[in-house]
């Protein structure tokens, strides 16, 4: 039987009018009801999945957010882990993008800042979609003992393809560098990952690996996908993902997670778990 259920954000839990069908919240309900821990694992700042944890009632789970980079209790705020890039790394990275001429934003556990005073409408889009307040900070003003979860790359996905091909090889050796959309490019500490996150978690819970499910569609969630008992790929994830899945369901827009959760879970129907949909 599954334990943990842990299931990325965007394109995944939410169809493309950024909703969680009444079918997905359905499925989790019940999947909870059987005694499944739900949880949300998304590159999304923490202060961007309150709304979810509100929907879907998960006051009493724990939430994997910056892709990892913070694993806290939704009702405690116990911080399970966080791990952090520094100003140093910060202002190597914000010197990489002023070679590149790419668009570049950063977090800290509250908001978003650009140093770009022309600031890229990805940036914007990034605050919007994640109720998180955005700033604009010259370097200067960045205090030097700031924390900071991923530094972000941004823009057109042509350019960004550039960009990418263009980062020094010794630069991407020394941090965790993932591709969670077609126009952002996160870079986080060189240990973080949603699948070091899941394992962390699951330890902590006493949980086996084999007793956990992973859905996702992104290259940001091929880590937790390898990583689970059953790794479920949506119809509409790319396709490096979908050939590490044990497990494909339907896609965002057709209630995939509520598929997924039926025949999993509720239907307890183990060799689907080894089946491609």
């Amino acid at each position: 039987m599954y334990k943990l259920l842990a299931i990325n954000i965007d394109k995944t839990l939410l169809n493309d009018r950024k909703e969680i069908t009444k079918e997905v919240n359905e499925a989790i309900q019940a999947a909870k009801r059987k005694g499944v821990k739900v949880v949300i694992c998304t590159g999304r700042p923490i202060g961007g999945v309150h709304g979810f944890i509100e929907e879907l009632d998960l006051h009493n789970e724990f939430v994997i957010t910056f892709n990892g980079a913070l694993v806290q209790h939704s009702e405690t705020k116990e911080v399970l882990l966080e791990k952090s890039l520094t100003h140093e790394d910060l202002m190597t990275l914000y010197k990489v993008s002023q070679e590149l001429e790419t668009s570049m934003h950063f977090s800290d556990s509250q908001s978003i800042y650009t140093p770009n005073k022309d600031i890229s409408p990805y940036t914007v889009l990034e605050s919007f979609v994640n109720s998180v307040p955005l700033h604009y900070r010259e370097m200067e003003e960045v205090p030097s003992d700031i924390l900071i979860p991923k530094v972000m790359f941004a823009g057109d996905p042509e350019r960004l393809d550039e960009t990418i091909a263009s980062i020094p090889i010794e630069l991407k050796g020394k941090y965790t560098m993932v591709r969670s959309t077609p126009y952002f490019y996160e870079i986080l500490h060189p240990s973080v990952s949603k699948g070091n996150a899941v394992k962390l978690l699951v330890e902590k819970l006493g949980i086996a690996r084999e007793e956990v499910i992973c859905i996702g569609d992104g290259e940001n969630d091929l880590t937790m996908i390898e990583y689970a008992g059953c790794g479920v790929a949506m119809a509409n994830a790319v396709p490096t993902v979908k050939e590490i899945a044990q497990f494909h369901t339907h896609s965002n827009n057709e209630h995939g997670v509520a598929y997924a959760i039926e025949q999993l879970i509720l239907n307890n129907s183990a060799k689907n778990a080894v089946v491609k949909q």
